[in-house]
């Protein structure tokens, strides 16, 4: 019989594939997390697909590159068991032995082939078991490279949520932010700005960085670029929430906003917006 990657492994498969089924599934039964979803006949029907999708791969494609089209199917296959799977709340361990549990009833039918040939044996399981552990660690990639775009898409949505543009008064934008200012944030507050801006066709918006832990060079850079882009798009911007240890701050680093209006407080930036607007705002007696 030729090695594995070439002949022997589908052989093996198509001879052996009842009892191979029947076996792995019970070997994946008996090693299911509790209180998991995965019903039988569904797990059946995953182990039968991977068979057959292993089974043509090994017969087309070399088993020391598993990234070659022949093995497009059992990817996409393998891809989505682990995406799923992960969904239900396996762990990267508990996704990786689906494929991890065929290697003791594959063995078994290793050493029922070859057992008047210990070389031939000893090759065989040794190609086998590197096969089955670069597929299984895939499974653990494609978790891991989920999770990642999971967080990614967390992020993003919670910095669009940190970054509210509010609208105070008719033509008048109110942008509050909380935490630090880095690249990434700045640009998702520049372009939520700015649609705003042309969305409300506003004149005045006023950034408050009360929020704003601490300034540094790289924040102040960020905030005169966002001043630019709004006042490119026909909106003038104040910047309100200067304390002292921060107004210190910016004389320190020698940044340069005597181009911008700053106030101390968002009321104050918001009686100079409405000033501006041609509006004011008078005291009227309380009724008795």
């Amino acid at each position: 019989m030729s090695p594995i990657g070439k002949n022997a492994l589908p052989e093996i498969l198509a001879k052996h594939e009842a009892s191979l089924l029947s076996e792995w599934v019970k070997e994946q039964i008996a090693g299911l997390p509790k209180g998991t979803s995965l019903r039988e006949a569904e797990l059946r029907d995953q182990c039968k697909g991977f068979l057959e999708q292993l089974s043509e791969a090994t017969r087309k494609g070399d088993p020391g590159n598993i990234q070659g089209a022949a093995w497009s199917g059992l990817r996409e296959l393998l891809a989505s068991l682990s995406r799923g799977r992960g969904l239900q709340g396996f762990t990267p361990s508990e996704i990786a032995a689906f494929v991890f549990s065929l290697k003791k009833p594959l063995y078994a039918r290793l050493r029922q082939e070859f057992a008047k040939d210990a070389q031939a044996l000893a090759e065989e399981t040794w190609a086998a078991t590197e096969l089955l552990d670069r597929l299984g660690l895939y499974t653990i990639e494609v978790y891991q490279r989920s999770r990642e775009e999971v967080i990614a898409r967390q992020q993003q949505e919670m910095l669009e949520l940190s970054t509210p543009v509010v609208k105070l008064w008719e033509g008048i934008l109110a942008l509050p932010m909380i935490g630090t200012l880095d690249s990434s944030r700045t640009q998702v507050v520049m372009e939520s700005l700015l649609q705003r801006i042309v969305e409300t066709g506003s004149g005045v918006a006023i950034i408050d960085i009360t929020g704003v832990p601490t300034v540094d060079t790289l924040t102040a850079q960020y905030l005169l670029k966002t001043v630019t882009a709004a006042r490119l798009m026909g909106a003038e911007c104040i910047i309100s929430g200067i304390r002292p240890q921060i107004a210190q701050t910016i004389v320190h680093l020698g940044v340069d906003l005597g181009g911008v209006t700053t106030k101390a407080t968002l009321a104050d930036a918001l009686a100079i917006a409405l000033e501006r607007t041609g509006r004011t705002i008078i005291r009227v007696a309380a009724r008795s």
